[in-house]
């Protein structure tokens, strides 16, 4: 690379050791473009318009393309009805599919992952057509071979394109890299991550390097990109005018306000747009978040991931399911209750105070399996040969039968089918002094499953250092919720619960 900074607009290059970002660390850098105009604040993607429109619409027009092909292949002339079918699903997959994801990420989860969201999205749009077909009487109107090809050989199709996205993200950012130009303001941990997603992201543009206000020894184990010490905020601004920067991004520490208000209002004489990068990412964050209050922005850093939309797609699903195994089951239930009755004195249903959504104290329910109802400050956990387990209550644990009732406190509001597990009160009152972060899992409604359990953490917790993996569990339950996740949960929750030795 030439070492003159006017003859490819690079930063003069101090070759400087690159420390790793921390390779666990969940958390991106949120990018937020803030134009104010009457005081509030707008969020967008900083995208453009071209590329968020082919990314939304790309696999839409897959799934027209692939219907032309299946028609074109059983030798059908083009009809009416076939055109108005394309349309149809053109609009339902647009509204059902994800956007394409451009990003250059690799490995067999990534393909995992959208193998099963493929295969989802793609069964619900099939879904809605055929309901469609049947409600308006319309199954008569199309080719049985040419609907069943086209719903079998479309995700293939997906699949393929989804393999493409690398040469389609590149061609989207071509035009864009020829003009484009942006720089990073703080070589830190924050502006390394935030680089390196660019790069992935392939948003177009070229890259100039680093400044930072610092000097040069103190960025000695930063980066080997090009970068700039000892900057003033009137040394950046003229950088920024001189080398046609349009982008600009801030990847400063909050503490360091008075000086980003000077680089503000010295940047405020060029044409550059300005993206502040806040490093909220040093905290434990559970589904951090930008959002509007009002026309005010606030970054969420602790929030539930049941907001909106959400909360209501989950607590509609857990209706749904309770309602269905309720139906189901009943009588399996009766018998059960009949023999607890039978076989052993005391009630058939046990009640104990467990904390639940926003850590209230709840009643929750289950088939008594021991000789005992504790529900004071000090309840011992179940052990292994427990001489207060009954025969009966034995058998009921180890297939979690004991856990069937709780789908009345699922009807009742009180919980969830899949969600953090509830503790005792005088359980939750210990550790919640030991363990940091414990009662955040209470953020959500406690879970007759949950991600700790299916991931061999089901049953007694002997030690401080167990409770801890299942919180840790519970917590990242929190930051990764999604409605698939659920089904994945329960799905694994019925293949182990045969086989789990920890059930006792």
């Amino acid at each position: 690379m030439p070492n003159t900074e006017a003859s490819t607009g690079h930063l003069p290059q101090q070759r400087l050791r690159l420390r790793s970002p921390p390779s666990k660390r969940r958390a991106s850098a949120l990018l937020c473009n803030s134009s104010v105009q009457n005081k509030a604040v707008r969020f967008g993607s900083l995208e453009p318009a071209h590329v968020t429109l082919a990314k939304q619409c790309i696999l839409p027009l897959v799934v027209v393309l692939n219907l032309a092909i299946c028609v074109l292949t059983c030798g059908q002339p083009p009809s009416l009805e076939l055109y108005a079918l394309g349309l149809v699903a053109f609009l339902i997959t647009a509204q059902i599919f994800s956007p394409l994801d451009v990003a250059s990420h690799k490995g067999t989860e990534r393909t995992r992952k959208v193998v099963s969201r493929v295969l989802l999205e793609w069964t619900c749009v099939v879904a809605v057509l055929v309901f469609l077909a049947v409600s308006f009487r319309l199954t008569h109107v199309f080719s049985r071979d040419i609907i069943l090809s086209w719903f079998l050989a479309t995700p293939l199709a997906l699949l393929l394109v989804d393999s493409l996205r690398n040469p389609v993200a590149k061609w989207l950012a071509s035009n864009r890299a020829i003009t484009d130009r942006y720089i990073i303001i703080g070589a830190n941990e924050v502006g390394i991550e935030l680089s390196r997603r660019l790069e992935q992201s392939h948003s177009g543009g070229n890259f100039l390097g680093f400044l930072d206000f610092r000097s040069s020894d103190r960025l000695s184990d930063v980066l080997t990109k090009p970068v700039t010490g000892n900057c003033s905020a009137r040394d950046l601004a003229d950088f920024v005018r001189s080398h046609a920067i349009s982008r600009v991004y801030l990847a400063l520490p909050i503490c360091t306000a008075p000086r980003i208000e000077e680089l503000l209002k010295e940047l405020r004489d060029t044409t550059a747009s300005i993206y502040f990068v806040p490093n909220i990412f040093a905290f434990d964050l559970v589904q951090a978040r930008y959002v509007e209050i009002d026309g005010m922005p606030a970054f969420s850093i602790c929030d539930s991931p049941l907001q909106g939309m959400s909360g209501f797609w989950k607590r509609l699903f857990d209706v749904a399911l309770a309602s269905i195994i309720l139906i189901s089951t009943w009588p399996a239930l009766l018998a059960v209750a009949l023999a607890i009755k039978l076989s052993s004195p005391g009630p058939v249903l046990f009640k104990q105070r467990r904390y639940g959504l926003n850590g209230e104290e709840i009643l929750i329910y289950k088939f008594r399996s021991m000789t005992v109802c504790e529900d004071g400050s000090d309840v011992p956990q179940a052990t292994q040969q427990d001489c207060r387990v009954t025969r009966l209550g034995a058998f009921l644990r180890r297939m979690s039968l004991d856990e069937l009732p709780q789908i009345l406190n699922v009807l009742e509001g009180k919980m969830s089918f899949v969600g953090p597990r509830p503790h005792a009160v005088a359980h939750n009152e210990t550790y919640r002094k030991l363990i940091n972060g414990y009662m955040i899992r209470h953020k959500v409604r406690p879970g007759i499953t949950g991600w700790a359990q299916v991931n061999g953490l089901r049953g007694e917790t002997s030690t401080i250092d167990k409770m801890r993996q299942r919180v840790l569990y519970d917590l990242d339950y929190l930051k990764n919720w999604s409605l698939w996740l659920d089904l994945k949960i329960i799905a694994r929750t019925a293949l182990i619960v045969v086989n789990d030795s920890n059930a006792y």
